[in-house]
């Protein structure tokens, strides 16, 4: 039996410059950071008593003898991918999926995560990120980015540029004290809202060409935000930068935010908030603000109805909790 443990993604800049469609042309670059709320995936090899030969447990139970039979797109394809039969594997998760912290690639991350594992292999964070990358976006043939797959392999706070030619990741180099600074500043919230966010990338995957220069702009705000992060200028700038970066995100497509979310965010800077963006494709989800500490306790009083959720940065990325053959 293995089990993993894949933390889940929060992006701060440059959301949508990792789509294929830009960045093999222009390049991208995102600034994220996972944080410690995780999902959790489970295998080991099916005992070979019953009338099926496989299991799966997520939201429902599906049991089967091919992965053809599975109605789940990511672990039929996984399955397939890995020539894996007669295995079970069960999926938990701190937070609710389809909300914007890039659950369903920490999901794929975890999941190739523990098979190789389960099977002996050793496998390092690139390789888990492109095979998960590889999974999502071309057997799934979902649209979307591909920086939550690496996120959730790497862990950490991290700049990561693309290019026709791959990915890299560098950690942003900050002291202790300035990160727990940061942390302390955003404010996590849930609209109790959820959506697909493929549905909403496939437009703005579909508007690229109309979109190319919001998105350079939003390309030009990972260096500016890793600026504030790595100088002595006042981190309150970086919830001024969010602000910006969000509104410049609403317009990539027509559902990335509604009149719910708008009035959220407006409450949030009334109160006391620098900014703050909507997390993951948009449409619902969770909702990230900057709040200065002195402000924090009138933002959260006039959000009262939103679910909050305290979270600290972490830096593992994916890793194996329990491995016994």
């Amino acid at each position: 039996m293995v089990i993993s443990k894949t933390p889940f993604r929060m992006s701060f800049f440059g959301g949508g410059t990792d789509f294929s469609e830009y960045f093999e042309h222009h390049g991208g670059s995102v600034l994220s950071a996972t944080f410690d709320k995780y999902c959790f995936v489970t295998v080991r090899d099916f005992p070979p008593f019953f009338d099926h030969k496989n299991q799966l447990t997520y939201s429902k139970i599906e049991r089967f003898d091919s992965p053809d039979e599975l109605s789940h797109p990511l672990v039929r394809e996984a399955l397939k991918y890995l020539h894996e039969n007669g295995i079970q594997i069960s999926y938990d998760a701190d937070l609710p999926a389809r909300t914007g912290i890039g659950s369903s690639s920490s999901f794929a991350v975890g999941l190739l995560n523990s098979i190789h594992t389960l099977r002996g292999k050793y496998t390092d964070k690139k390789q888990l990120a492109t095979e998960a990358i590889y999974l999502e976006r071309v057997l799934c043939n979902e649209h979307g980015g591909i920086q939550d797959q690496i996120a959730a392999a790497y862990g950490g706070l991290n700049r990561i540029d693309f290019s026709k030619d791959g990915f890299q990741v560098r950690p942003i180099e900050i002291s202790e004290d300035r990160l727990e600074k940061l942390n302390s500043n955003l404010l996590l919230f849930f609209s109790g809202q959820s959506r697909f966010s493929s549905e909403i990338a496939k437009e703005q995957t579909s508007r690229t060409a109309e979109n190319t220069e919001t998105l350079h702009k939003m390309k030009e705000l990972v260096s500016e935000g890793e600026n504030i992060l790595c100088s002595d200028r006042s981190l309150d700038e970086f919830g001024e930068l969010l602000g910006y970066s969000w509104k410049m995100k609403t317009t990539l497509a027509n559902n990335i935010t509604n009149d719910e979310i708008n009035t959220f965010y407006e409450t949030a800077l009334k109160n006391g908030a620098s900014g703050g963006k909507l997390l993951g494709a948009g449409g619902g989800g969770f909702i990230l603000l900057y709040v200065p500490e002195k402000y924090q306790s009138k933002v959260k009083t006039a959000l009262e109805k939103y679910m909050y959720v305290p979270f600290r940065f972490e830096n593992d990325g994916s890793r194996i909790l329990y491995s016994k053959s």
